[in-house]
């Protein structure tokens, strides 16, 4: 299927990552010229025999501010990972979502799921053609596949016509081998994505080597792909897209704001740790950072994060607070005379200590 009869933007893609594709996430690139976002992997068996899984990662797909959302599963079984497709392909019709299978996740639980990456072998391609054509035949929605490269890269552009062949609208190409431990040893290999946009039909998406705004244009014109995909350099800035570097606190209020706009849609964990990133890319070697870190982690509700940074990030960095409450702001100071009281209280502790020591050794009178 030519990219002109797709239903939606190849050109600027959120990657799909582990707890880090939340629903709030997505739309927040979104806002920032990210033209189209995928979910994180989800696992086929969980979605048919967990409730609470489902139920969740079905939240995610509720509403429209992020569409269009592709739903990404895995497996390596056709007939389960149909079924679990259908577990959610409803909401994706009515958010315009489609549905990917991910043949690249190099992590050790694919390599002992059998599923991700290690299904490029080609031993398994014909495994791979029947749950590709399954999905293409069964679902209203357009299918894509997102793989890295074949542990002889040459045979890539050759599964990747066979992947076509057997229905898949559109193709992602990270291209690194698999590797469980060292995910992202080395540079992509760009060439590989050429070839493979060579060598098939539909749409290809280059994955890897983006760090920059300047590195987009870069790869497209390197690898002549139709669109280019991101993932982690989007955690630390994601208006990367819309070449604008952010300012950290002001991107972190506006990622709580629309976490509070929909609820239950990303774990606290999940929150701390892009408020974590989007702090990091820029102040990640100032000397306040670790204290940050672990002040971050020290969080449980979103008010407690938006005070940090408000206040207490924002004086870190030499700035004034952002519109807080008076007694927001003593509190915080309270809390910051009470930790310089404290360090005061041992420091003392400490000498009287070494004091004592001296005079028992004779070396004060």
């Amino acid at each position: 299927m030519p990219q002109s009869n797709l239903p939606f933007d190849l050109s600027t893609i959120a990657a799909p990552m582990v707890n880090q594709s939340d629903l709030p996430f997505r739309i927040l690139v979104r806002r920032y010229d990210t033209s189209l976002v995928y979910t994180q992997m989800l696992l086929p068996e969980r979605l048919l025999n967990d409730r609470e899984y489902l139920e969740y990662h079905r939240r995610g797909l509720r509403d429209a501010p992020d569409a269009p959302v592709v739903v990404q599963l895995c497996g390596n079984d056709p007939e389960t990972v149909v079924r679990a497709a259908k577990t959610v392909v409803d909401r994706a019709d009515a958010i315009g979502a489609r549905v990917d299978l991910n043949l690249g996740c190099p992590q050790d639980a694919a390599r002992e799921g059998h599923y991700g990456g290690y299904l490029l072998d080609k031993k398994d391609w014909p495994l791979v053609e029947s749950i590709v054509s399954a999905l293409s035949h069964t679902l209203p929605v357009p299918i894509s596949c997102k793989l890295r490269l074949c542990q002889n890269a040459s045979d890539t552009p050759t599964l990747g016509a066979r992947l076509e062949a057997a229905g898949a609208s559109w193709l992602a190409l990270h291209a690194r081998h698999v590797c469980a431990r060292r995910r992202r040893q080395g540079a992509a290999d760009l060439a590989q994505v050429r070839a493979l946009k060579a060598a098939v039909g539909v749409p290809v998406v280059s994955n890897g080597n983006v760090r920059a705004w300047e590195d987009v244009g870069r790869n497209r014109a390197e690898t002549g792909a139709d669109g280019v995909m991101v993932g982690e350099t989007l955690l630390g800035n994601p208006c990367l897209f819309a070449n604008i570097t952010p300012d950290p606190v002001k991107i972190s209020l506006e990622y709580l704001d629309i976490c509070r706009e929909h609820p239950d849609t990303a774990t606290i964990q999940t929150i701390q740790t892009h408020v974590r990133h989007f702090v990091d890319h820029q102040c990640g070697r100032r000397p306040w950072y670790n204290k940050f870190r672990a002040t971050l982690g020290k969080c449980e509700s979103l008010e407690e994060i938006e005070r940090l940074l408000r206040v207490r990030v924002q004086r870190w960095r030499g700035l004034e607070p952002l519109d807080v409450d008076d007694g927001d702001e003593e509190g915080d100071e309270s809390g910051e005379e009470e930790d310089a009281r404290r360090r005061g209280e041992e420091i003392v502790g400490d000498a009287d200590v070494l004091v004592e020591g001296f005079a028992t050794m004779g070396i004060l009178s």
